[in-house]
């Protein structure tokens, strides 16, 4: 089974103070996860990104950083897990677990990414007030997927991977904080939006994935250009 790990820190707490140290952890935790780890990489700043409203038929792109949130999502993981307690124990090494948190969610209709992600690629998080939040598997969420097969044929080869959430009472929390860890149930920050799926993007620029964002059927999409550091 796969589950999508979304990390989230607070933007000065990426800065680590010694950065060999910091690399070499996360060195560490890939050798040890090994093939458990399906796609992952670090995100820009916030302040690089762009948050699109509006939906699909009427878009509003407003520039990071976006201020209302005090910590913000800066890397992502997709890992294969036998069982929630497996994605959780991964999770729990993830190094930004000691300083941020780590939101673990079960997935649907995983598409794994086609080929090495690098620097120049996108990550689009799909968010949703409770709403429109609709359960997999229920007419309401089946129509949107519909919607969503459309975007697919639109965006052809754009699309490098994804996957759809399930709802947030799936959600689960990892922190670890002086070595004891900290598992809660939801979402790290209950909101007014809640993450309900995932692209990832191959775009030239930022314009032409803001282009692509825009054709997404989701309330609000979040775009944030991937590091590079998928190899680390």
């Amino acid at each position: 089974m796969q589950y999508f790990a979304l990390l989230i820190s607070k933007e000065q707490d990426r800065s680590p103070d010694d950065p060999a140290t910091a690399m070499a952890a996360w060195q560490n935790f890939h050798a040890k996860a090994g093939p458990a780890i399906r796609a992952g990489d670090a995100l820009t700043p916030a302040a690089t990104g762009v948050r699109i409203s509006g939906g699909a038929d009427a878009p509003v792109v407003t520039d990071g950083p976006f201020a209302e949130s005090a910590e913000v999502a800066c890397g992502y993981y997709f890992f294969e897990a036998e069982n929630l307690d497996e994605a959780l124990a991964l999770a729990r090494d993830v190094p930004l677990a000691t300083f941020g948190a780590v939101e673990v969610w079960p997935v649907v209709h995983f598409r794994e990414p086609t080929r090495q992600l690098t620097g120049n690629d996108w990550l689009a998080l799909l968010l949703e007030p409770p709403a429109t939040a609709h359960t997999p598997g229920t007419p309401e969420w089946e129509q949107v997927a519909a919607r969503h097969g459309d975007f697919a044929t639109a965006a052809g080869d754009h699309i490098i991977g994804g996957a759809a959430l399930h709802d947030r009472s799936t959600a689960t929390t990892v922190r670890v904080r002086d070595g004891e860890t900290l598992i809660t149930d939801g979402p790290f920050v209950e909101g007014a939006e809640i993450a309900t799926g995932v692209y990832l993007l191959a775009a030239d620029d930022r314009d032409e994935a803001v282009k692509l964002a825009s054709m997404i059927p989701a309330s609000i999409v979040e775009v944030r250009q991937l590091a590079g550091m998928s190899g680390l």
